[in-house]
């Protein structure tokens, strides 16, 4: 979809959003997919920002840490805040620092920016592992300072893309309050019954950069079947290649993983070939492109990534999945058009 069609799908009401920590513009592009029409979009990533003016140029995006952000202009004109506040300091496979980590100290940004605009609405998506961080006192504390002064009904629930129209197993957080005096009813999505698969993605996608295996690894993925891993080598190439790991115990089902067809893909990460989290092609014995890594995290055709092949596997990695995005966004609509 253009730059300019995407407006065009807009309904009759008219709903506003913020973006900040808005990456490469998944959450956004879902948003305006449905209906909601954009304000401003702030990331502190100089090729997130030029990939943002690629496809939203008609939109006021400021390239800036978001803590520099004065918002005050925007003081009743917003219908929606939202952002995708930086995972690293809650990620399962992180430290998990969370509120003690700089990076979770952005979460007291928002909370700061919220009580100044007082949006209609806001939301906040996050990592699965901020349910669970400090035995879930943390996402309680956060809960607290959101609703400091007792402004908005606050609930959160943990969404899997792969139920709304997303090839891909990526659970996130996602974090919505409402203002209680606007007397708005929010309500997730429901599921979706039919799950998408690779097979329903996979196909005719447009040539583009693509990472490379060494010689090594490319022979090993000839002896793996899609949805298989390093325990269908041979024992002895299985001894070779994990090492020392192969005496260590525990599955390590994501070495030498290939994806497969008939599923939907893993949770897509910041690089395409990890060893110990990879996600080869289904069918070819190489990482995935940057246009099936778009694919998969649902950005259209024509969407354009700025920068290094390696920031672009990042910011699509990074991204929330835009048909996930899309149907939020569609909750949201219509808890504000009631």
């Amino acid at each position: 979809m253009s730059k300019e069609s995407q407006y065009n799908t807009i309904p009759s009401k008219k709903f506003t959003f913020i973006e900040v920590c808005a990456g490469a513009g998944g959450l956004s592009s879902g948003l305006i997919k449905s209906g909601f029409i954009p304000l401003l979009l702030n990331d502190n990533n100089k090729d997130c920002c030029e990939t943002l003016k690629q496809n939203h140029g008609d939109i006021n995006i400021i390239c800036s840490a978001m803590e520099k952000l004065d918002l005050t202009e925007y003081i009743g004109k917003v219908d929606v805040l939202t952002g995708g506040i930086p995972c690293q300091s809650w990620s399962q496979s992180g430290l998990r620092k969370g509120l003690d980590d700089p990076r979770g100290e952005l979460m007291l940004k928002f909370v700061d920016m919220l009580h100044i605009i007082k949006p209609k609405i806001f939301m906040i998506e996050n990592v699965k592992g901020l349910i669970t961080h400090n035995s879930g006192e943390s996402i309680k504390k956060i809960i607290a300072l959101l609703n400091k002064e007792n402004l908005y009904n606050i609930e959160y629930k943990l969404l899997n893309a792969s139920e709304y129209n997303v090839p891909q197993k990526r659970e996130r957080v996602f974090i919505v309050g409402t203002l209680k005096d606007k007397n708005l009813i929010f309500t997730f999505p429901e599921k979706l019954e039919k799950k998408v698969v690779l097979k329903d993605v996979l196909y005719n996608v447009p040539i583009s950069p693509c990472a490379k295996y060494n010689e090594e690894k490319i022979r090993l993925f000839k002896y793996i079947p899609q949805g298989g891993c390093w325990v269908n080598l041979p024992e002895d190439k299985q001894k070779s290649y994990l090492r020392n790991s192969y005496y260590s115990g525990g599955g390590k089902r994501g070495i030498l993983y290939r994806l497969s067809m008939e599923n939907p893909s893993l949770t897509l990460l910041c690089t395409p070939s990890q060893k110990q989290t990879e996600r080869c092609h289904p069918i070819e014995d190489r990482p995935l492109s940057i246009r099936e890594y778009a694919r998969i995290q649902t950005f259209d055709d024509t969407y354009t990534f700025n920068g290094s092949i390696s920031s672009q596997y990042k910011q699509i990695g990074n991204a929330v999945p835009v048909e996930l995005a899309r149907h939020v966004g569609n909750s949201l609509f219509q808890s504000l058009s009631i």
